[in-house]
């Protein structure tokens, strides 16, 4: 079988242009490729990933299981568990980890609430 090559028909409009227009062109087409895939990474999220975020930020499985099930239960899940341990020890002045161990225990849901109330990034 014999196949039927038409890269002639489809590289002619890449014919009369310069090195710097075809690198400009490159790049225009990568980023028509690459955005959809950075618009799901800030969009969705999953309960593994945050656990995997909370486990490099230095929690435990056995920690960072509840406070991922928390956040689902307080609708904190899409601002990411790590960035709600991280607002709400800026915003109580408390270490990272001890806020996040108190999330873990089930206290500080209410606080972490407010830090995100109508769905904003406040703090």
């Amino acid at each position: 079988m014999r196949r039927e090559d038409d890269y002639e028909v489809r590289s002619a409009h890449l014919k009369s242009m310069s090195d710097e227009e075809l690198k400009d062109y490159f790049w225009k087409l990568a980023q028509q490729v690459v955005d959809p895939l950075l618009e799901l990474g800030y969009k969705n999220t999953s309960p593994a990933i945050e656990r995997s975020v909370l486990l490099r930020m230095g929690f435990s499985s056995l920690e960072a299981k509840p406070m991922v099930e928390q956040a689902i239960a307080h609708n904190l899940i899409s601002h990411g568990v790590g960035n709600v341990v991280y607002r709400l020890s800026k915003a109580t002045g408390m270490p990272l980890l001890d806020a996040g161990k108190a999330l873990a225990r089930g206290e500080l849901w209410d606080k972490a609430e407010t830090l995100f109330e109508g769905g904003k990034h406040n703090g």
